[in-house]
């Protein structure tokens, strides 16, 4: 609400009571007599009550204006309590303590009401998804059947032809949940990742140190344990934005070549140099972003 329009309104409506006590009185005692007016009685009480009622009428038609002006006013808090409002009359004091928490609760839920409509409209809008979906359902199924229930030899072939391109990484295959795998990538004396799989998409990624104790028989356990290392937890992160940036519905073995490719650029980690600045650490971190296209090095700072 404008606060200006709120005064201008309020100063109005004092002009207007002020302007009509005038009148009233000028109706109640009439014209006074000083002997100095030539006019007859009448038609000067005529003549002061029409420029009285003039000027009421002016200051009204002015309200009116500054009033429509005026938006209206939220809901009180008490319309949306319904019966409830009506503990703040209960004589009990257990009673009316409860209004207050009340009053709190209704207005935290509208709170979270607007953020979620918010995060619902900017969730929609986001691209970043980790599985995908048709109108039709028949593409639907096949979509699942393609990605989801990939088998085992197409599995290990296509692991097969990373680990021939990438010399660099060392890749070990298990599989706790019957189809779907977990890998442990070992990049030398830089890191080790620990990828999960739905089928053939990527679902989780964790980056910790290569001298990080890592149980290979329990995998499921490691994922919720995080690095000791700062740069490593940062890592992490941006390997799970690089994640969902490869991920591909239409080419998912590709995919799956992209971001092993982005993993294996992290052999140089802690002798390279950033692309920006020009410098090894900043802030105590060596250059931990890598281009999601050209694989150049990057502070996470100085990223373009």
């Amino acid at each position: 609400m404008d606060l200006n329009n709120m005064q201008v309104a309020l100063n109005t409506v004092r002009t207007l009571r002020l302007e009509l006590m005038q009148l009233i009185i000028e109706i109640g005692e009439g014209v006074k007599e000083d002997g100095t007016q030539c006019e007859p009685k009448d038609n000067r009480y005529i003549c002061t009550m029409n420029e009285m009622v003039g000027k009421l009428g002016n200051h009204m038609r002015h309200l009116e204006q500054v009033v429509g002006s005026l938006s209206s006013p939220p809901a009180p808090i008490a319309s949306i309590l319904y019966n409830t409002s009506y503990l703040t009359q209960e004589s009990t004091s257990d009673r009316q303590a409860l209004y207050t928490p009340l009053v709190s609760s209704h207005k935290w839920l509208d709170k979270v009401h607007k953020f979620s409509s918010n995060a619902l409209q900017i969730l929609s809008q986001n691209s970043l998804k980790k599985s995908y979906h048709n109108s039709s359902s028949n593409k639907k199924k096949r979509h699942q059947s393609t990605l989801l229930n990939i088998s085992p030899q197409a599995f290990d072939g296509l692991l097969t032809n990373i680990d021939r391109m990438f010399p660099d990484l060392n890749i070990t295959i298990t599989r706790p949940c019957s189809s779907n795998v977990v890998l442990l990538v070992g990049l030398g004396r830089v890191l080790q990742a620990i990828v999960t799989f739905k089928g053939i998409m990527i679902e989780w990624v964790i980056v910790k140190g290569f001298n990080e104790p890592i149980n290979p028989n329990n995998l499921q356990q490691e994922l919720w344990s995080e690095s000791r290392y700062q740069v490593f937890r940062k890592i992490t992160d941006h390997a799970n934005a690089a994640m969902l940036h490869f991920s591909s519905s239409t080419l998912p073995e590709f995919s799956v070549k992209s971001f092993m490719m982005w993993l294996n650029s992290y052999t140089n980690l802690f002798n390279s140099v950033c692309k920006a600045c020009s410098n090894r650490l900043l802030n105590a971190y060596p250059p931990t972003w890598r281009d999601l296209r050209s694989l150049e090095t990057y502070h996470f700072e100085c990223k373009p």
